[in-house]
């Protein structure tokens, strides 16, 4: 459960509660509406924007980036959601739209290493931030796996060529479309898993697990996952891997910067209960104040499920909308236990995957049996490696992660929780972070249940559908709204998927279906 802190996205934020920030300009112009703030939210704001829309995004948190939001507690700062940045290009595009640069509103730095990998016994294996780095970590630990990791990452690449540089944005509408992209996922064996691609190609235990937990970053499991999401693997050595100078927030900050100066309309703290339906098309939104705010178009950045199941008629759906609401396999759920420290550890990195002993038994529990075990990994996040902001001085900062099962599993959190948070902090004491119990402070956790109610996450899964090649490209839910016109998806349950890098393009996806209108001024 949350602390009783000002966290929840439906409580006030002090003079923002239910603000309207900035304001639209030529209101004869086309008008727009982004329902939710998330980053798919904003970039399809912005890119709507450059086509010339009067934009409005609106968003039931009291700020703005949906799951990046920003806690603040006794003096320590936590990134509530994504607390890494990968493919910053496709930011700095967004940016480009006005003539603009991302490097004059934010910092991006690069945490070295990108990420540690601790495995029980105490060893550990560094991953980035150059390649030099990596390969020397892996001849320490497996000098026979140095010419397998570049194998790997010359696959990774072929995939990525594909599936990310030609088809992330690319709308999936059409069946003939999907079906002309099999000869390509033949070619790069999509019906492989990640793990069974990693496996190919490395063979240390400890190095296939570092090298195949990328699904997870977008709610897969990497034994279920399709290997065509091994283009992670090129995508981060390519293009590395990043943290914005003050936080993911800080990001969010640039982006509402950006939004003012352009004349998009944020309106904050303001729950969307249905979309409202004209005939056969979208004509705008109604808030659960009973509000009706009409548009010419309406983009969903909301978890689609929820969408199809709550929010529209049925009538207004069509077959295969109503068959993907109702076969959705929801992604895994997420213990998330922020904290501070009385002390620090410098020899801990900015980022740590902390593996229990079992792995694929593990997330065969998580995702399959809907288990909560005893054991498990972990993901660690110390931004005051990076940035002693984030803790008064002498001080840590803390994010801890933990799949879990989502809703669907029946735990009671408000039971299980404590406990996870016990084993959890006892395991960390014992290993990477001595002295924990100790000097553990301002602490307090969002679980499951939270992501239900704070983000209308369905079953409080962590990343909207789980990226099965069955719940992919044409058979995700498509950007365009099925059985309305001027209906349109953007975020982590839509095609190409989950992660900033997903949820952005999903935005991009739009440049192809909505038509342009003069510039803005």
């Amino acid at each position: 459960m949350l602390a009783e802190l000002t966290l929840d996205c439906r409580r006030e934020a002090g003079n923002r509660n239910a603000a309207t920030v900035g304001h639209a300009r030529n209101s004869n112009r086309p008008r727009a509406i982004v329902a939710g703030a998330g980053f798919g939210g904003i970039a399809a704001a912005l890119r709507l924007r450059a086509k010339g829309y009067e934009v409005r995004l609106i968003d039931r948190c009291a700020r703005l980036g949906g799951r990046g939001q920003v806690f603040e507690h006794q003096g320590f700062r936590h990134d509530a959601g994504p607390t890494v940045l990968t493919a910053p290009q496709l930011f700095e595009e967004l940016f480009a739209l006005f003539d603009k640069r991302l490097s004059d509103y934010v910092e991006l730095v690069q945490p070295s290493p990108w990420y540690r990998f601790y495995f029980q016994g105490g060893e550990t294996f560094d991953y980035g931030p150059t390649e030099e780095a990596t390969e020397a970590e892996i001849a320490r630990l497996s000098p026979g796996d140095v010419e397998g990791y570049r194998r790997l990452g010359a696959w990774s690449k072929q995939i990525f060529d594909i599936g990310f540089t030609k088809l992330a944005s690319a709308p999936f509408h059409s069946a003939g479309f999907m079906a002309r992209q099999i000869p390509h996922l033949l070619r790069l064996k999509f019906h492989e898993s990640v793990w069974s691609m990693v496996s190919r190609h490395l063979q240390d235990d400890r190095l296939r697990r570092a090298f195949s937990i990328q699904p997870l970053l977008v709610g897969g499991n990497p034994f279920d996952t399709t290997a065509i999401y091994g283009m992670i693997n090129h995508l981060e050595r390519t293009y590395g891997i990043w943290f914005a100078k003050g936080g993911t927030g800080a990001l969010i900050d640039a982006l509402e910067r950006l939004m003012s100066e352009v004349g998009i309309a944020i309106e904050l703290d303001t729950t969307i209960e249905r979309i409202e339906v004209e005939g056969d098309r979208a004509a705008g939104v109604v808030t659960t104040a009973g509000r009706t705010i009409k548009a010419d178009l309406v983009v969903s950045n909301m978890d689609p499920v929820h969408v199809y199941r709550h929010m529209l008629p049925k009538s207004a759906q069509s077959p295969v909308a109503r068959l993907r609401t109702r076969t959705a396999r929801l992604s895994m759920g997420l213990y998330v236990l922020y904290f501070g420290a009385t002390r620090t550890w410098p020899e801990v990195a900015h980022h740590t995957v902390w593996f229990g002993d079992r792995y694929e038994e593990l997330l065969a529990d998580i995702f399959r049996r809907k288990i909560l075990a005893d054991d498990f990994s972990l993901y660690v996040h110390r931004p005051t490696a990076t940035d002693p902001t984030f803790a008064p001085p002498g001080q840590d900062s803390f994010y801890v992660l933990c799949p879990v099962p989502n809703l669907s599993g029946g735990q009671d959190w408000a039971v299980e929780g404590p406990k996870l948070r016990d084993r959890i902090v006892a395991a960390l004491d014992a290993t990477m972070l001595p002295g924990l119990k100790e000097t553990i402070t301002a602490e307090f956790a969002m679980t499951p249940e939270d992501f239900k109610e704070d983000y209308l996450s369905v079953d409080g899964a962590g990343f909207s559908l789980s990226p099965f090649f069955t719940q992919s490209a044409w058979f995700r839910f498509h950007n365009r709204g099925e059985g309305l016109r001027d209906l349109y998806f953007v975020g982590a349950g839509t095609h190409p998927g989950a992660g900033l890098p997903g949820v952005v393009s999903s935005a991009k996806v739009l440049d192809a279906l909505v038509p342009a209108v003069d510039a803005p001024a």
